[in-house]
């Protein structure tokens, strides 16, 4: 069985208003696909991992790397989510 490793870092860039905005939009739906209905977590999923034209800009705004997001998220499918992580979310 592989482990997250929590402690991992994950650089972004400057923090403009409009960053922090597109960044929230990412985080809400990371936090949707981690613990929301179950709904909520397909749709979530399926944008997060599957969708190709919208994730890559909404990221690119954000001024975070769209493949490295989405490799660092496949980590996680399929392992139990530590409640400290839930509660970052």
């Amino acid at each position: 069985m592989s482990k997250f490793n929590a402690s991992s870092t994950f650089v972004v860039g400057e923090n403009t208003p409009e960053t922090v905005l597109w960044r929230a939009v990412i985080a809400r739906t990371i936090r949707e696909w981690i613990s929301g209905p179950l709904r909520r977590k397909r749709e979530a999923e399926q944008y997060l991992f599957d969708d190709n034209r919208d994730f890559p800009l909404v990221c690119k705004s954000a001024r975070i790397d769209s493949g490295q997001l989405r490799s660092r998220l496949s980590r996680l499918r399929g392992h139990a989510i530590p409640g400290y992580l839930l509660a970052a979310a």
